[in-house]
């Protein structure tokens, strides 16, 4: 597989500037037909057409599909915040939520089959990782390490294991598309984990419920 950009340069050969209204025109017709047809069946024919330019257009800017579809996914994520209320429940649910809202703009089939052509070539892995599945997972890591940082997690907590446990609910079902996450599964999820890990758990649950305003949300968990 040849090189996998993460985005396309500036520039095409020579210096002359490359016509920005075009690379949008390109990403938005890829977004468009993983939603119509999904990644299996797109091809660079098909973009370009969609696009209204042609195939060595699109081969300019962006060398192979897959690294074509990774800038095209990198831009319909967005940039993600990780929430900061310090509440740790609060932010964790929030943070895990803002996960699944991510992968679920991703089309169905995209990011296994996206994965697996990148399996081959380690730049393409990296630009996979670093694009689709690190920001979000990042964010659900600020919102561990302010925490930790406030307290509220014990001084034995492996943090980074801990960040797994809660990204792989979310990976897991994206990745095989057997499941959708809801918005209660999460919160048991978040509830679960902190039994084990929190220092004052039930504390942690009051300051919920006040930011919350609602006292029945957690109610289950309070035991």
């Amino acid at each position: 597989m040849a090189e996998a950009k993460h985005a396309p340069s500036g520039r095409a050969p020579g210096g002359r500037p490359r016509d920005a209204a075009i690379d949008q025109a390109i990403l938005d017709a890829v977004l468009d037909l993983l939603d119509e047809v999904g990644y299996t069946r797109l091809t660079v024919e098909a973009v370009a057409r969609r696009a209204g330019t042609t195939k060595p257009a699109v081969y300019r800017r962006w060398s192979t599909l897959p690294s074509l579809v990774l800038d095209a996914l990198t831009a319909r994520l967005g940039r993600l915040r990780a929430p900061a209320s310090d509440c740790t429940i609060c932010d964790l649910s929030d943070a895990i939520k803002l996960y699944v809202a991510a992968f679920q703009r991703m089309p169905p089939d995209a990011l296994a089959s996206l994965l697996a052509d990148c399996g081959d070539d380690p730049q393409c892995r990296e630009t996979f990782m670093a694009s689709l599945f690190d920001p979000p997972r990042i964010a659900v890591g600020q919102v561990l390490d302010a925490a930790i940082a406030r307290g509220d997690l014990r001084d034995d907590v492996n943090r980074d294991l801990l960040l797994d446990l809660l990204a792989s609910l979310v990976h897991y079902r994206a990745l095989f598309g057997h499941a959708v996450t809801s918005d209660d599964e999460v919160e048991q999820a978040v509830h679960t984990l902190l039994h084990g890990v929190a220092v004052d758990y039930p504390k942690l649950v009051e300051i919920s419920r006040k930011k919350d305003g609602d006292p029945q949300i957690h109610h289950r968990h309070a035991g």
